[in-house]
């Protein structure tokens, strides 16, 4: 089923490249597997996937630990200060960055460990009460306060678009953040790239890929639905 599931997103893809006039390998398949199974990731895995995207800190440590040392792991959930030292130097992404104080233990950490980290700041364009993120208003200087740490490398923006029926609904929020990101990208501020949009999930990632993403966060069009049961 697996096999079967990642063949017909990476279908998706390129036929919502196509409608946007993009390149398929503009855009990065992340296998969002929080709650899964080290058995449904090896699956995966077997198929071709090499990115994954993890919302606890516990749980991308635990699985990074057994599975093969080159996939790319993306922290994707929100994260908590007090765990950035576990992660710094095993993540290729942290798509979740959406303070200044969260940044600058990142950069601590980083030093200490000396690495560089990648970083995306994520944007609540939605304004959802729900949903961590930096406002619009806010972003750009975010991204400039980000920028001027050590350690940190910032490669773009993250969204996380209302849960809808009708993908449709979200396409306003991808948009707005495509613009964003064109906004900074012309501030030339130093170490600082927009190349990176991370928005769109299994329910809209087809919208989100036709508006500009070159990340999208699929777990339940690969996995199917989520098991709560024990990963282990």
């Amino acid at each position: 089923m697996i096999q079967e599931n990642i063949k017909q997103v990476q279908k998706n893809i390129e036929q919502a490249c196509c409608r946007a006039g993009r390149e398929p390998q503009e855009v990065m398949l992340i296998a969002v597997s929080k709650h899964k199974p080290l058995s449904a990731l090896e699956e995966a895995y077997q198929c071709g996937m090499r990115d994954f995207g993890e919302n606890k800190v516990q749980e991308l440590m635990e699985k990074a630990e057994v599975l093969p040392k080159d996939i790319r792991w993306h922290m994707i959930g929100h994260l908590q200060r007090n765990k950035v030292k576990y992660i710094v130097d095993k993540v290729y992404l942290i798509h979740s960055v959406d303070s200044i104080r969260l940044a600058e233990e990142i950069s601590k950490e980083a030093l200490k460990k000396n690495v560089t980290v990648d970083i995306l700041v994520e944007v609540n364009v939605a304004e959802e009460e729900t949903k961590f993120g930096s406002t619009m208003e806010e972003a750009s200087e975010l991204v400039s306060q980000i920028a001027a740490l050590s350690g940190i490398q910032v490669k773009g923006l993250m969204t996380i678009a209302p849960f809808v029926e009708n993908p449709e609904e979200n396409r306003k929020y991808f948009s707005k953040l495509k613009q964003l990101a064109v906004d900074i990208e012309n501030k030339n501020i130093d170490n600082v790239s927009m190349r990176v949009l991370s928005m769109g999930m299994t329910g809209d990632y087809e919208v989100a890929v036709e508006e500009g993403a070159s990340y999208v966060r699929v777990g339940t069009g690969i996995f199917g639905e989520r098991d709560y049961k024990k990963i282990f």
